[in-house]
């Protein structure tokens, strides 16, 4: 017989602690041990069997072991030692003692515990939804001194924040934006990771009192540090220092993305770098008049001499001309014949004569030969031209099919591949030139436009724009009505700009005018052919995107196939809609053929007959057999239709049988799960009646607005029954 254990010694006794168990073990205070825990990522749990009772919290004896060889323990000792020696200072009135204290406190670092927790970078970027969301909330919330958020930490929220939207801008990474009560909705794809997080609008905060903002700035004092190490790794992937350098000017006047843009971009280099060249070629410039003065003298006078040079050849153009007149003039004048000539000199004559007819008549052919060939040039000129002509109103026409295309298709047509959704990102808005209101919020606007290829401006310090600048191609407002319009470019509400990005598409400016409802502003986070319901708009915007397609690969230069591929797809639906053809159709065609069967019938009886009575006597007869023939048809196609039935229902049967023994078959686990994925059917199918429902209604009530804004009333529905 073995030897009897102990009870607490085994089992889930051994292996799981209590909370209080695990304070004494450690010798910390609760607030210190529940900061150790989460800064090592240290989680309950639940075993199977709660020996010392349901109502506490267990942790593992492993996880308990761990935590105490952590060198952070000796070090909150320290500040628990520290804080015991300034309180102390105070008491006794000491505040000199107790300020010298205060600027000795002791501090620590929690870089070892990131490269612990996240060993690759990958790692991190897989995790780094949590902390974006905590950074850009804290960067929102006012310092509160009772509450422990000093402002210090809000600042150093708020460069973090800065720095990562500049790395989001600068490399193109943002892919969606939603806009919801609770905030703005960003999703980037940074290193083939998927981020999202979420900013809280731009509005007073009130800190409720049931929050405890200890444990948030735990997990703020960890999340700060993982986003710094990110950063880092980010940037000089780059090629860029890090952390960059705000412009103070910007950032003081809330232009704080702005002003890291203008350092990571290279702005502020590239215009030293400018300016530095231009110095260097003012330079070069006056040493070369300092060193050559004769030189400079020489290209001061040569415009003088080029002058004399074109007077000079001007009067000898006229003098040329003078001569070539007199010339004419001489060889015009009649030769005078005195009479006293030889007749060697009249033979001489008439040969002199007859050579010079011979040479004009051959100079005849040769100008007849050479304008039939300037006018069979002519000809082929003239065919050219028209042929020239009808390519360019086939032109035509495709522009004038593809504008809608080109003009919903954005910037970067021909420049990029139209497969490529990170290079469409980077191009849609470029050529566009944004200024932004003072009502509508300008770092969430900055952040897309910058990272979608867009330029943007504003009113105050830093904006590269003025308002009434004609690049401007599109004035963001969020005011009922706009007083001042110009004329060269689109006003649209913010909801075109995010349409537009989560779309890939430019959205149709009309839509978002100022003053009016814009249309629904649907997630880009939503399946909707998973859901099983698809919007109105939806549909809409899918054309736009088919549209803009097509215009980018043919600016691409890309052979499509869509044309070859309508034409295939077409001809297989009318062979499946002709092999798919019900039994009535095949009834009706029998009827069609036997009808003309009995036509043609009676026409060969009519032929081959020699007397009318004959003929028709078959005519009688024939008519009669057709009718008996047709009768016969109607009643097969019956018997069709009712075999049809039968088999649908027998089908409908054997499938039921077929469900019920392979329910019968299955496990009892395997049936609950067949259960469970019915009912998330039949719930999802029910979502989409109660959306359909809801459509119809709210499409009823436009239409009864749009009736009582025209004068008339509006029509009662009827109750169904």
């Amino acid at each position: 017989m073995g030897k009897k254990q102990k009870r607490g010694k085994a089992g889930n006794a051994a292996q799981y602690l209590t909370r209080n168990q695990a304070i004494k073990k450690l010798q910390l205070r609760l607030s210190e041990f529940r900061r150790l825990c989460i800064l090592k990522g240290v989680h309950p749990r639940e075993p199977k069997r709660k020996v010392k009772g349901a109502n506490k919290t267990y942790y593992h004896v492993k996880d308990i072991n761990w935590l105490a060889h952590e060198p952070l323990i000796q070090n909150f000792r320290a500040v628990k030692v520290h804080e015991r020696r300034v309180s102390k200072a105070r008491a006794k009135a000491n505040f000199s003692l107790a300020r010298r204290l205060m600027r000795a406190k002791p501090g620590y670092k929690l870089d070892h515990l990131v490269r612990e927790r996240y060993p690759s970078f990958i790692d991190a970027l897989r995790d780094l939804d949590d902390p974006l969301t905590l950074l850009h909330l804290f960067a929102t919330l006012p310092a509160e001194g009772r509450l422990g958020i000093s402002a210090s930490t809000v600042d150093k929220c708020r460069r973090l924040v800065l720095e990562w939207n500049a790395y989001v801008a600068r490399t193109s990474s943002l892919r969606r934006v939603f806009v919801s009560v609770k905030g703005f909705y960003y999703q980037a794809e940074v290193a083939g990771c998927s981020v999202t997080w979420l900013v809280p609008h731009q509005l007073a905060q009130v800190l409720p009192a049931d929050v405890d903002f200890t444990v948030m700035l735990t997990f703020l004092e960890f999340y700060a540090t993982l986003v710094q190490f990110v950063m880092f790794k980010l940037y000089h992937n780059l090629g860029l220092r890090y952390p960059p350098v705000a412009d103070k000017s910007l950032e003081a006047a809330a232009a704080g993305l702005a002003g890291i843009m203008k350092d990571i971009a290279g702005l502020a280099a590239d215009e030293q770098q400018q300016q530095g060249e231009q110095q260097q070629q003012q330079d070069g410039t006056a040493a070369a008049a300092a060193a050559l003065p004769d030189v400079v003298q020489r290209l001061g006078t040569l415009g003088k001499k080029l002058q004399q040079l074109q007077q000079q050849q001007q009067q000898g153009d006229t003098a040329a001309a003078a001569a070539a007149a007199a010339e004419d003039e001489s060889e015009e004048l009649p030769e005078i014949d005195s009479g006293c000539g030889d007749d060697s000199d009249s033979e001489a004559d008439s040969e002199a004569d007859a050579a010079e007819d011979e040479e004009e008549e051959e100079e005849d052919e040769e100008g007849s030969s050479a304008e039939e060939s300037e006018e069979d040039a002519a000809g082929s000129e003239e065919e050219q031209q028209q042929q020239q002509q009808q390519q360019e109103a086939a032109g035509d026409d495709d522009d004038a099919a593809g504008v809608s295309g080109a003009a919903v298709a954005g910037g970067g047509l021909g420049s990029v591949d139209p497969d490529d959704d990170a290079g469409l990102c980077s191009v849609l808005l470029q050529g566009c030139v944004f200024w932004l209101a003072r009502e509508v919020p300008r770092e969430p606007l900055l952040l897309m436009i910058r990272a979608f290829g867009g330029t943007a401006a504003w009113e105050g310090p830093g904006s590269p724009l003025q308002e009434a600048d004609e690049a401007i191609t599109h004035q963001i407002v969020d005011r009922p009505t706009q007083g001042h319009k110009f004329l060269s470019r689109a006003y649209v509400q913010p909801q075109w700009l995010f349409d537009s990005i989560n779309h890939r598409v430019l959205l149709p400016a009309e839509l978002y005018a100022p003053g009016k409802v814009p249309p629904p502003h649907l997630s880009p986070f939503v399946d909707n052919e998973a859901e099983g319901y698809t919007p109105e708009f939806a549909r809409t915007i899918k054309q736009l995107q088919e549209a803009a397609r097509a215009a980018r690969r043919a600016a691409a230069g890309l052979a499509t196939e869509a044309a070859f591929l309508q034409d295939g797809s077409a001809a297989d639906a009318a062979a499946a809609a002709a092999a798919a053809a019900p039994g009535e159709d095949d009834a009706v065609a029998e009827k069609v053929y036997q009808k003309e069967l009995a036509k043609e019938l009676r026409a060969a009886q009519g032929v081959e007959a020699g007397d009318a009575d004959q003929g028709s006597e078959e005519e009688e007869g024939s008519e009669q057999g057709s009718d008996e023939e047709e009768d016969a048809a109607a009643a097969a196609a019956g018997k069709k239709r009712k075999a049809a039935a039968a088999g649908a229902t027998g089908k409908a049967a054997e499938e039921d049988e077929e469900a019920a023994m392979a329910d019968i078959m299955m496990t009892r686990k395997n049936r609950k799960l067949y259960a469970r994925i019915n009912r998330a059917i039949e719930g999802k199918a029910e979502r989409v009646a109660a959306l359909e429902q809801r459509k119809a209604k709210l499409a009823g009530q436009q239409q009864q607005q749009q009736q009582v804004a025209a004068g008339g009333r509006p029509k009662r529905q009827r109750k169904a029954a």
